[in-house]
């Protein structure tokens, strides 16, 4: 099996060191094409207005100058002799779950394979709130990782379907399980820090926080608070059929 890694956080970025820790023990064809520097939150983007860079660390590992959608498109047209069998995207430093995988690089990875006809995993490891700004573990997810990944590959998948792996922010020994869930929903608390240069104008931060959320039972966002690895399959159609059928009675 061959297997191709991505990830959003950047090529060297501890997550990606421990997928492919998990990915070599499932096979031994495996490769990494990962963006040169950080680009958490660039979603599904492609860079369409300045050229794509390819630098080779080895024979193996590329570092692209771009989007995590744009590492899989070289990976997969460029540098790969032929398409790989499985993409795995991860491992993020933090969680992957309800609203946020609109945002995510990690998703957006896993999303491009999918579109191209490659089986995809997106993987991300929770954090509890005193590990965040600091030293992340990846225990828990380099623990139960190979096992998980190995029970999804006997899973056959509709075309346009990926499987979307968070792991909770606990120790390997504390996991309660597996659990299928459905994308949650979380309120943001999205804030702008507006500041000045040393020339006065004006630059802004966006800041993240969490607001309060009401959690359903059986979501992404359930499984975390009960310590579960949480798997959610989602699709690459954003259709929403139930007003599709709405729209037709009115504009008929």
């Amino acid at each position: 099996m061959r297997i191709l890694l991505t990830n959003d956080d950047g090529i060297y970025a501890p997550g990606i060191a421990v997928l492919e820790k998990i990915a070599r023990a499932i096979s031994d064809d495996v490769w990494v094409v990962a963006p040169e520097t950080d680009q958490s939150g660039f979603a599904h983007s492609l860079s369409i207005s300045e050229p794509l860079r390819i630098r080779e660390i080895d024979d193996r590992h590329f570092a692209v100058r771009g989007t995590p959608t744009d590492c899989v498109i070289m990976g997969v047209r460029e540098i790969l002799d032929r398409k790989p069998d499985l993409i795995l995207s991860g491992i993020n430093a933090g969680s992957n779950v309800a609203d946020d995988v609109t945002y995510s690089g990690t998703i957006a990875g896993a999303m491009e394979g999918t579109m191209v006809g490659i089986r995809s995993i997106a993987l991300s490891q929770t954090f509890s709130p005193k590990e965040e700004g600091g030293k992340y573990s990846f225990d828990c997810a380099e623990v139960h990782g190979v096992e998980t990944v190995r029970k999804l590959l006997t899973l056959e998948l509709p075309a346009g379907t990926f499987i979307n792996v968070n792991f909770p922010a606990c120790k390997p020994g504390d996991v309660a399980g597996l659990q299928v869930t459905h994308q949650g929903k979380m309120n943001h608390g999205l804030s702008i820090d507006a500041r000045e240069d040393g020339r006065g104008i004006p630059y802004y931060w966006l800041r993240f926080g969490r607001a309060k959320s009401d959690i359903v039972e059986g979501s992404d966002l359930a499984a975390m608070r009960d310590n579960k690895i949480s798997v959610t399959p989602l699709k690459l159609d954003l259709t929403d059929y139930a007003s599709k059928e709405a729209l037709e009675k009115v504009l008929a």
